[in-house]
Parts: C-alpha cells; structure tokens; sequence
C-alpha cells in the first residue's frame, strides 16, 4: 500500500474498513470517542460493536482515550459484554493524537478524533474537515506504534504533572 493522505469521509471508507479487518491485533488512540456507528453489511453497528467482533476472533483491542465518553457511548458499549472482560482500555488527560495501528503493519496518523463526525458515517455535511496518513511504512508504522506505546506502559506518567486529574492513572 502506498503512503495515502486521508481527507474527509476517506477517513470512514478507508481506515474504519481497514480497522475492522484486523486480524492480529488493533491499537486506536484518540482524544475524544463517542458512540460512532459504521456499516456493517446492510446494516448500522456501533463502532464498539465491531471491536466486540474483533475481539471474539482473538484480535488484541487496545484503546487509548482522553475523556470519559458520554452516556450513548456507555450505554453501546454495555450492549456487548465482551468488551468489559477483553477490551484493554486505559484513560489518559494528556493524549490528544489520533493513531490507530493495524495488525502493527498499518498505520493512521491523522486529526481525526473517534467519533461520528471524525471518523463515523456522518453525511458529507456533517463531518470535521480532518486529513492524516494512511501508511504501511515501515519506519512511519514503527514510530506510531513507539509513541502508542510509551503512553500505554507508562513512562510519561511520571512527568505529565496531570496526575490529579487522572481518574485512573496508568503508572
């Protein structure tokens, strides 16, 4: 795959189908998520419904947010309850990228928050102008997944001086 620019509902077409095809493993980092739907066949899901699917296959999900998500979020994400027993979840205050790592062989690095407007399938009228980087290059998917990964275990933890706004602190 060449190193694509995403713009506007590509962000829905492309890297959301990509994502759900995962088979290995799907790290997402997002500032904000909210209760985004996509199609599924004929019909319209809940985002966390097809990490739900994912992770009945025996992908690894690992989601990284900023924010508690609203109301319609909790209530999607309660409808499958193999989320709360597999999901790998952490909430950070100080994560504001957008990555979401693919099978740790494709990546997007982007502005696109997980949300309908951002990412979901919102109409052309209603979404965020957003534009990122589809790639599977490897020094580019390697940084991605470096980046991910030092907020995951931690280590910035001990300098983010947000600690007391950190409802569940990683470290």
């Amino acid at each position: 795959m060449p190193t694509t620019i995403i713009t506007d509902s590509a962000h829905y077409s492309t890297v959301i189908a990509l994502a759900a095809k995962a088979r290995r493993s799907l790290w997402i980092g997002t500032a904000d998520i909210k209760d985004m739907y996509v199609k599924q066949g004929a019909a319209e899901k809940p985002f966390v419904g097809v990490l739900a699917d994912l992770l009945a296959h025996g992908v690894e999900v690992r989601l990284i947010h900023a924010k508690e998500p609203g109301e319609n979020f909790r209530d999607d994400f309660d409808r499958y309850p193999l989320l709360a027993k597999q999901l790998e979840r952490v909430l950070c205050p100080r994560v504001h990228f957008k990555i979401i790592v693919i099978d740790q062989t494709t990546c997007y690095i982007g502005s696109a928050n997980l949300t309908g407007a951002g990412m979901g399938m919102k109409a052309a009228t209603r979404r965020n102008f957003e534009a990122g980087v589809l790639t599977d290059e490897p020094q580019l998917v390697e940084a991605a997944i470096e980046e991910f990964d030092k907020v995951w275990r931690g280590s910035e933890c001990h300098k983010c001086q947000r600690r007391k706004f950190c409802g569940d602190p990683i470290a």
